[in-house]
């Protein structure tokens, strides 16, 4: 039986006197991403949706450019490698950086370049970005099982339709999972807001600026360099979203606020 990304185990809880209690606990493995037969990386993550993680991965690194350079994807039977097989030859980067978030996330390329900045033509509300926080982690999701988790999900900002949301242990991960399921469901992500749950450093913001949304949202605060580059890329950022509230650091014009109420 394949994994469901978590596995039961029991506990002692103490409040006043102990319990045992039992439940799940959110799994995490080494998941392998061969291509063509050859090794390429290996992320620390949970087993659920590994086809997802392996094909974000690689358009997100911008190993590849579109599904059409895939020729087939297994998975093995224990869910640790995922076998990606394309259309043509690649040369693994010679460069990699290791990220700053859970799970031992890398990227390969340097978060600054490869964007370029967007034009000022999407508009939302803070309530539709609030109200779609609200359902990004349903009771039906890995985190209402298990917790331990985050969450990725890509916003509508036209209809506030939360379109599809992907989850992982680790916070880049999540993110690669979800622009790899919009690809293999034929769901663009251009002019789209990107919804986490996890901290918003420079690697996340290019991964949601390489996925064409101009709105990248959290529930909890973005680093200063991904700061630095949501305003050079014209990205409106949005921070701690949650409870009613929400932070938004550059160009909140998108979200409906006139800048003519700035003063000096």
């Amino acid at each position: 039986m394949k994994s469901r990304g978590a596995k039961h185990n029991h506990w002692w809880d103490f409040h006043h006197d102990w319990q045992q209690n039992q439940g799940e606990v959110i799994e995490e493995i080494a998941l392998t991403i061969y291509v063509n037969g050859k090794e390429f990386v290996s992320i620390m993550g949970t087993p659920l949706n590994q086809d997802w993680l392996a094909v974000g991965f690689l358009m997100n690194e911008r190993i590849i450019s579109g599904l059409e350079e895939i020729v087939d994807i297994r998975i093995t039977e224990d869910g640790c490698c995922i076998d990606v097989w394309l259309n043509h030859t690649i040369e693994k980067p010679s460069k990699m950086i290791l990220t700053s978030g859970c799970g031992g996330g890398m990227i390969f390329d340097d978060p600054r370049v490869g964007v370029e900045p967007f034009e000022l033509d999407t508009s939302t509300t803070p309530d539709v970005i609030l109200e779609a926080f609200n359902t990004l982690q349903t009771k039906e999701s890995l985190y209402a099982r298990a917790r331990g988790v985050h969450a990725a999900g890509l916003l509508d900002l036209d209809s506030g339709e939360l379109i599809k949301v992907a989850e992982d242990i680790g916070r880049h991960n999540s993110i690669d999972k979800l622009r790899g399921a919009c690809l293999l469901d034929g769901i663009s992500t251009t002019g789209r807001a990107l919804l986490t749950t996890g901290r918003i450093s420079s690697e996340m913001l290019r991964k949601g600026a390489l996925m064409g949304c101009q709105v990248i949202a959290s529930r909890t605060s973005p680093t200063s360099f991904a700061l630095e580059l949501a305003k050079s890329w014209n990205i409106t950022l949005v921070g701690y979203a949650r409870h009613g509230k929400l932070r938004v650091y550059c160009y909140p014009e998108r979200l409906g606020y006139e800048t003519s109420r700035d003063t000096d």
